[in-house]
């Protein structure tokens, strides 16, 4: 807790270290952490098609599944916000408007 470079937040280290030894759970439940996340998207990434940012939703019925199952397992800081934000960075989600160039990497479109 005394270095600076890390949080130092008691609470946020302990519920880092509950969220570590659920996450092992669900590996040994699922065979992998992968095979249970991409369930919420049906092992799919969902391609949206926003024409503007203001368009890309917080959060989805998809994201909202996922919080609340993770929270029920035990896990702390994993809202429907940071669960759809988890999404888009892990690719379960394609929100890249259809006019930038990585849309069109990702969809093959």
């Amino acid at each position: 807790m005394q270095n600076p470079g890390i949080v130092r937040n008691k609470s946020k280290i302990t519920c880092s270290i509950s969220n570590a030894q659920n996450f092992l759970k669900i590996q040994q439940e699922f065979g992998s952490f992968d095979r249970y996340i991409w369930q919420f998207t049906g092992s799919k990434t969902i391609v949206n098609q926003w024409q503007e940012l203001s368009q890309v939703p917080a959060s989805s019925p998809e994201s909202d599944a996922m919080s609340q199952d993770l929270k029920a397992r035990g896990f702390k800081f994993v809202s429907s916000i940071i669960c759809y934000a988890f999404m888009q960075a892990a690719g379960m989600v394609n929100d890249h408007l259809v006019s930038c160039f990585r849309y069109h990497e990702l969809t093959g479109l």
